[in-house]
């Protein structure tokens, strides 16, 4: 099937599920990277946790705009659909073009990396690539045989990995031998919170926090969108800022900042700390488990976009095929391709790098949106309104914008930076190269 209102019809998914979506696209290996490269520039545990406190901030601001977006537009599709609606579709299709082709695909690559590295190390002699390339094609499979099921498998996973968040959490509040670390403010932060390094630091922040917006592009799989939406973004995305706040509150707690400056593996090494000589296998195990959730969120996400773009682009309309229960097979099939080309390819960095700035610059066009939206369409149905507006939106505005002039500005991250750019020009070629469908957008 292709047809848009029959993807429409079928709305399965509760806000429980909707909220696990959510945590678990946010929760995977930024969480478990990150603070090795903050300890490094912000050699204080205030500033560390202002980062983060910052990050979670931005991403509460930026859930509460797009909550407004989403009951107001409620079509599946995320920044693709939203864009195109408040802009013009050729606005819209560069976002999804960024979504569809790295923007999930990459973090479903590098989620399954990781996946293959901690199991090893776990199960001694164990192929990492293999590992893999097995997490994705089981979390593919069992997306394509039962949307029921994809929910059963995402709501187990996403709960039973907070849980062991929680485990983790817990046991390092307790643990006896600490660090001299200090979460007061002292009298350098300040110069620290406005420092280039806290910026730096605020871009891999950024980075754990992604995934925020989840929800909004499955709107057409919700039930009682008007409700599911605000209601998983916001209580998605406080969840994860607790957890991530404890999280680096242990670590940091736990672990010298020496061994851990520079570090892609520092849950590994906090464990060792936390649990003993067997805390990293333990520590290893968990994050596999975590990262099966984050592949199985990834995947039941971004084939959602493809397929919209699917619906509204003829060079695109198979994409669009749906079987008999509305899951987008096409859709999912291309994306599980694509993880694996990225999987013989990809590293964790450069693909971050890559992907970062594009994302940002749709998440900053789509919350000034909410402003474009209210003046140009003041009498359209809002079942939700942005909560705080406007200084919500202008907060998260005003973080992204300086994230942005930081990427341009680094050379670390202004070449990846300028390649994402040219991925979207390509999309922009492709898009008036093609035909475009006449169906109206279908919404309910």
């Amino acid at each position: 099937m292709t047809s848009g209102s029959s993807s429409l019809s079928a709305r399965t998914i509760s806000p429980l599920t909707a909220t696990c979506i959510v945590v678990a696209n946010m929760v995977g290996t930024g969480i478990f990277t990150s603070l090795g490269f903050q300890v490094g520039g912000l050699p204080s545990g205030f500033a560390i946790m202002a980062v983060w406190a910052a990050g979670g901030l931005c991403a509460m601001c930026g859930a509460l705009s797009y909550a407004e977006l989403g009951a107001a537009l409620p079509r599946s599709g995320g920044e693709y659909h939203f864009l195109r609606e408040i802009y013009h579709p050729a606005v819209g299709f560069l976002a999804g073009w960024i979504s569809a082709t790295v923007g999930f695909a990459a973090p479903v690559a590098i989620a399954a990396i990781a996946f293959g590295t901690y199991f090893a190390e776990v199960v001694p002699g164990a192929n990492p690539f293999f590992l893999s390339l097995a997490v994705v094609t089981i979390c593919t499979l069992v997306l394509l045989r039962d949307l029921k099921l994809g929910s059963a498998f995402q709501n187990g996973s996403t709960i039973l990995k907070v849980a062991l968040i929680l485990v983790i959490v817990t046991a390092g509040f307790y643990v006896k031998s600490t660090q001299p670390v200090s979460f007061l403010p002292a009298k350098a932060d300040g110069a620290l919170i406005v420092s280039a390094p806290f910026a730096v630091s605020l871009y891999w922040v950024m980075y754990a926090y992604s995934g925020w917006n989840a929800s909004t592009y499955i709107v057409g799989e919700l039930r009682n969108p008007s409700r599911t939406i605000p209601l998983s973004v916001g209580l998605g995305t406080l969840l994860v800022m607790v957890l991530y706040l404890a999280t680096n509150a242990v670590f940091l707690r736990t672990t010298p900042a020496a061994e851990m400056d520079g570090k892609q593996q520092v849950a590994l090494i906090a464990g060792e700390h936390i649990f003993g000589t067997a805390g990293g296998k333990v520590v290893a195990l968990f994050i596999c488990l975590g990262l099966i959730s984050t592949v199985s969120a990834m995947m039941w996400i971004g084939p959602r976009i493809t397929a919209a773009m699917g619906e509204d682009l003829g060079v695109l309309r198979l994409l669009a095929r749906r079987n008999s229960r509305g899951i987008p097979t096409a859709a999912i099939v291309t994306q599980f391709a694509i993880v694996i080309v990225m999987l013989l390819s990809a590293t964790f960095q450069t693909a971050v790098n890559y992907v970062q700035f594009s994302l940002t610059l749709c998440s900053t066009l789509t919350v000034f949106g909410v402003f474009v939206l209210r003046w140009r369409r003041p009498d359209l149905p809002r079942p939700y309104r942005t909560w705080g507006y406007p200084i919500t939106p202008v907060i998260f505005l005003g973080i992204s914008c300086w994230m942005l002039e930081h990427l341009l500005a680094d050379s670390s991250t202004r070449a990846p930076s300028l390649w994402g750019l040219a991925t979207m020009a390509v999309g922009l070629i492709i898009y008036f190269l093609s035909p475009k469908t006449t169906r109206a957008i279908a919404v309910t």
